[in-house]
């Protein structure tokens, strides 16, 4: 604490004996210091806390009985959103110390860095917010210890109000106080703040500005009552917002945005009562939606939800999260009904953070802009997540759940970069046997989502101190990370290693359980570039990490016009069609009878072949009907889950030993049932699923016969269906196979740097062990 006094508790304790603490893990950000501090009081000792780059220093003086029992309260009674590890204590030599004190902070040579993520509102803050006699009462930024921003705010550690971006605005004399008060609340609470001292709100409307917190607030709840479209500045970054009940403001939305389908977040107060209303919600989804990350949530509409029916078109769920900032807070309750709140950006790229930047790319989507002077020290979105098999699985990294830290098997010999995928990607740094994942970032189609990317990576780098010697990618030439690894490994000199995307996939989940010996785990998404040169998407790898034996896989068919089919599945259904040479029925002014295009497909020009099951879903959402073109990534699969009756009725789908080894299972018998018109549509979708888990459990079961026991894994976006995943893996548990799905990571492409990382610790052990053979 640089610009901070020393704090002395008296009176002095009596001396016995000195023991000294160095504390690791999130103890930075977390009110640990203050905690420390009063637990030394209460135990009647003498010495000193103090921050170092990433842990907590502690010397404490005083009885042998009085000792011991702090120590133990030091992990046993850390703030709740605190996670403390004692990695060093010694003896220390007794010094003539008077009172316990928090020292300046210092910068050690050997950095541990544990970065907090951001927190919501606590309920004594909360309190404060709503109390007509409390100073902050309606302050937007009111924030304490155990919550407001600190991942977005930190510029750097240690973890004080310089390395923040809370550094320009001067503490009154009334916050000081509470920052210098040891059983205050806000006792070295970085970013406290207050209407005072602290960030202001100011509203921008047709060229107007309206300042103040309580008049650029009235003006916000005005403009959204009369149907406009509010950029609004938060945590992370910026929101879209408007009216969640107003169809023709979300139509706009849509317009505006080019964002026809993709579903819309929706936001609601905390006290759950309007959000039940709407959406149904289980217990576990109850204790998602109040997790300290607040997530977004998937959650079932009811019968007679008042949302806009064009929320989320095609779809049964809503993602829903409950307000997490004063300023959310503030908004909900002066509105009184929820809100849409979706990122502000262009589709696909990362949420805006700058005010000039938000008006000037979103000038033709926001009518009015809600800005804040708080500056944002890098982007995190909203977390999403979906309760499977009752527990919940994360969709998107963002904010309150990153940086996200996990270990790694073991140590890596050199710091390691991972640059994950081309879409949703995120970024990991790995050193020692530890890994931080970023947040998301996105598609990397756009040069802003690029250079978010770079800045993502320099911005990690320089937090935790790390300087990467190596580079770790998608094995895929194409994408915009490998591309960019190549460079910055030609430029630093370092080694790139390119790991093929279905390994990354099956490691990711690997790493999040190393007890696990062996394992069989299938990598089912939309396309990703296979060990043969081919799309793989349909695979079952036997093994563990570096060592993963490819064994089963789907019927490959080609797909007309490469990637166009991932934005059209009409072209999957196709595939299908002419590969089974089954008769293809029309259901929209398509050139599929064209000569010249079935001539192309024939003569495998501009067509790869790919095993994906992603794309089989797109070809049954096809053939359904429901979806020719998509505008967003996985629409179609989406639409079909939706649609679908759960049924237990399956058609079976032969397997067959190919001449390479390979266990195929052939998806053709799925045809004529897709085009059964006298069955309805949520039949057909129905089966289609059962068909497919069914098809899986065939594949272990001949597996296990054929290799011996082993763990089933379930990795690849698409997991992500619900109806597939728990189907598949109650047929699995019925059947004596012990399944794993990711706890933490997401099993889409946003977890391909982890499991990159997880690859390079592999590739590490293989090549030590044959050297030293």
């Amino acid at each position: 604490m640089s610009e901070i006094e020393e704090h002395a508790l008296v009176p002095p304790p009596t001396v016995g004996v000195a023991r000294a603490w160095r504390i690791a893990g999130r103890v930075q950000g977390v009110g640990f210091r203050p905690f420390v501090y009063r637990l030394a009081h209460r135990h009647g000792l003498a010495g000193w806390v103090r921050n170092g780059a990433g842990q907590v220093e502690v010397l404490a003086q005083g009885s042998s009985a009085a000792l011991a029992a702090f120590e133990h309260a030091l992990i046993h009674e850390a703030p709740a959103i605190a996670r403390p590890e004692i990695v060093a204590h010694s003896e220390a030599e007794v010094q003539a110390l008077a009172a316990f004190r928090i020292l300046p902070s210092t910068a050690d040579d050997a950095a541990d860095i544990h970065l907090p993520p951001d927190y919501f509102i606590c309920d004594d803050c909360l309190a404060e917010l709503n109390d007509p006699r409390d100073r902050r009462h309606r302050y937007p930024f009111i924030n304490c210890t155990q919550c407001g921003p600190r991942y977005t705010l930190i510029t750097r550690l240690p973890y004080d109000r310089p390395h923040t971006t809370m550094a320009g605005f001067s503490l009154c004399p009334a916050c000081r106080a509470e920052y210098e008060n040891p059983l205050s609340r806000r006792f070295h609470a970085e970013p406290i703040a207050c209407p005072e001292c602290g960030p202001t709100l100011a509203f921008h409307r047709d060229g107007k500005i309206i300042s103040g917190n309580e008049a650029a607030l009235a003006a916000c709840v005005t403009a959204l009552r009369q149907g406009l479209i509010i950029a609004a500045k938060g945590v992370g970054g910026y929101h879209l917002l408007c009216d969640a009940s107003d169809a023709q403001a979300v139509a706009r939305l849509r317009t505006r945005k080019y964002r026809p389908h993709k579903p819309l977040a929706v936001m609601y107060p905390p006290d759950l009562a309007l959000l039940k209303g709407d959406l149904c919600v289980a217990a576990e989804e109850e204790v998602q939606l109040r997790d300290s990350s607040r997530p977004i949530v998937l959650l079932r509409k009811q019968s007679d939800c008042a949302l806009a029916d064009n929320i989320a078109p095609g779809l049964d769920e809503v993602g829903a999260m409950l307000a997490y900032s004063p300023l959310h807070h503030l908004l909900l309750q002066d509105f009184g009904k929820p809100l849409v709140a979706t990122s502000a950006n262009v589709s696909g790229e990362p949420v805006l953070t700058d005010a000039e930047e938000v008006e000037a790319r979103l000038a033709q989507v926001a009518d009015t802009f809600l800005h804040h002077d708080r500056a944002i020290a890098r982007p995190a979105d909203d977390s999403v997540v979906r309760v499977i098999a009752g527990s919940a699985r994360m969709l998107r990294l963002g904010r309150g759940s990153v940086p996200l830290e996990c270990a790694l098997p073991q140590p890596l010999a050199q710091p390691v970069l991972a640059v994950g995928g081309h879409m949703k990607n995120t970024i990991a740094l790995g050193w020692g046997n530890r890994a931080v994942v970023s947040p998301h970032i996105g598609d990397l189609d756009s040069p802003r989502s690029l250079v978010v990317f770079e800045q993502v990576i320099a911005d990690l780098c320089a937090l935790y101190q790390v300087a990467p010697q190596q580079v770790a990618c998608d094995a895929h030439p194409g994408y915009a990370s490998s591309k960019w690894a190549t460079k910055w490994a030609d430029k630093n000199g370092a080694r790139v290693l390119r790991i093929f995307h279905h390994h990354a996939h099956a490691s990711a989940l690997a790493g999040e359980y190393p007890e696990v010996p062996r394992w069989l785990v299938y990598t089912w998404d939309g396309v990703g570039y296979g060990v043969d040169g081919t799309l793989w998407g349909g695979e079952a790898l036997l093994g563990r990490p570096g060592a993963w034996q490819r064994v089963a896989t789907m019927r490959p068919f080609h797909l007309p016009g490469g990637e166009r089919a991932g934005r059209e599945p009409w072209r999957s259904a196709a595939a299908l069609c002419w590969e089974a040479e089954w008769c293809w029925h029309e259901r929209v002014d398509e050139p599929l009878g064209d000569e010249l295009l079935h001539e192309a497909w024939q003569r495998r020009i501009n067509a790869p072949a790919t095993s994906a099951v992603g794309r089989l879903f797109d070809a049954a959402a096809s053939q359904l009907g429901l979806a020719q073109h998509v505008s967003f990534e996985g629409q179609g699969p989406m639409w079909l889950e939706a649609a679908s009756a759960e049924l237990d009725e399956h058609v079976d789908l032969p397997l067959r030993l190919r001449d390479d080894g390979l266990l195929e299972c052939d998806w053709a018998p799925l045809l004529p049932m897709l085009a059964d018109e006298a069955r309805s549509v949520a039949e057909r979708g129905g089966v289609f699923h059962a068909s497919l888990a069914r098809a899986a459990l065939q594949q272990a079961l001949h597996l296990r016969a054929q290799h011996g026991d082993f763990v089933v894994g379930l990795s690849g976006g698409v997991f992500q269906n619900r109806l597939l995943t728990e189907a598949l893996m109650s047929l699995l548990h019925a059947h004596g196979f012990e399944v794993r799905l990711a706890r933490h990571l997401p099993y889409n492409d946003g977890g391909l740097s982890y499991g990159q990382l997880v690859e390079m610790v592999a590739m590490e052990r293989v090549a030590k062990g044959t050297a030293q053979t």
